[in-house]
């Protein structure tokens, strides 16, 4: 699958703003499932200053500094990927779950890179209640291909989709509580689940292909930016699943970055000088099949 994503992200505010300095992940990765035909990252007013650099993950990181006076911050990403189905190797598949355990493989070339995220992360608490939630899936000698589609079936069912359930400052006692929450709460309820029992699984964000209904014209923009997890398979690469939508990731769904957690990898981030006492954010994507 071709896809052309648009992604605008708009601050205002009340006054001007003298002094913008932040970071923006929204250029797609270079992926053996996925490739960038087209990117361009377009910052109004123009930054003085803006840089790209990998970070430690991969990700592609744009630094950047706006001095001109403004009241509008406008960032627009645009590209165009192409995008497979990911395939998986079924032996690493039916590894049983215990033997995926990166800090037990020495025999795994990959197992130390792993290791990294199977270590707990501010947004993903290694919780009592998490750890327990996790084991139902997890039981001795599964396959860790079906204990992690497993667990991803069951946050499916037993959490709810609710926008106003939870923010982006929530934590995983909030979602327990609430019984409910968005993609960023169920990729990192996955995380979780899998990293109290030794697993490693990194957060995921990007973009999924959405189809209208039917007799129903696209609506430009009424698209959003998505999360799910990834679990490491020892030799096999990574298993992508998404609990929001009870599916493994598939050629609908674009990836920007991923990290531990989603403080790693946040859209847009930075800080401001300003004497504004309001402020407003407006995001537009749109993700259109060619």
């Amino acid at each position: 699958m071709r896809y052309e994503v648009s992604h605008r992200t708009t601050y205002s505010y009340d006054e001007d703003v003298s002094d913008s300095l932040g970071i923006a992940y929204l250029v797609p990765r270079e992926l053996p499932w996925q490739r960038v035909l087209e990117r361009e990252l377009v910052i109004e007013p123009v930054a003085i200053d803006r840089t790209e650099d990998l970070d430690f993950y991969g990700n592609t990181a744009t630094y950047f500094q706006v001095t001109t006076a403004h009241k509008n911050l406008d960032i627009l990403a645009t590209s165009r990927v192409e995008v497979d189905a990911p395939t998986y190797d079924e032996q690493a598949l039916a590894t049983p779950w215990e033997q995926a355990i990166p800090s037990a493989r020495d025999d795994v070339d990959d197992a130390w890179r792993a290791q990294d995220f199977a270590l707990p992360s501010a947004l993903a608490d290694h919780t009592a209640e998490v750890r327990e939630y996790g084991a139902e899936s997890l039981q001795p000698g599964r396959p860790i291909g079906e204990a992690v589609t497993d667990l991803m079936h069951r946050i499916n069912t037993d959490f709810r989709y609710d926008k106003t359930a939870t923010t982006v400052t929530s934590r995983l006692e909030d979602v327990f509580a609430q019984r409910a929450g968005v993609c960023q709460d169920f990729a990192h309820l996955t995380l979780a689940c899998l990293r109290t029992h030794g697993l490693a699984a990194r957060y995921v964000s990007g973009y999924l292909a959405t189809q209208p209904p039917p007799g129903k014209e696209r609506v430009f923009g009424a698209d959003a930016t998505h999360a799910w997890a990834a679990v490491w398979l020892p030799g096999g690469g990574w298993l992508a699943v998404d609990p929001t939508n009870d599916q493994w990731a598939n050629d609908r769904y674009v990836t920007l970055a991923w990290g531990r957690d989603y403080a790693d990898v946040p859209p847009v981030k930075g800080v401001i000088f300003t004497e504004a006492k309001t402020s407003s954010l407006n995001v537009e994507v749109d993700v259109a099949p060619v």
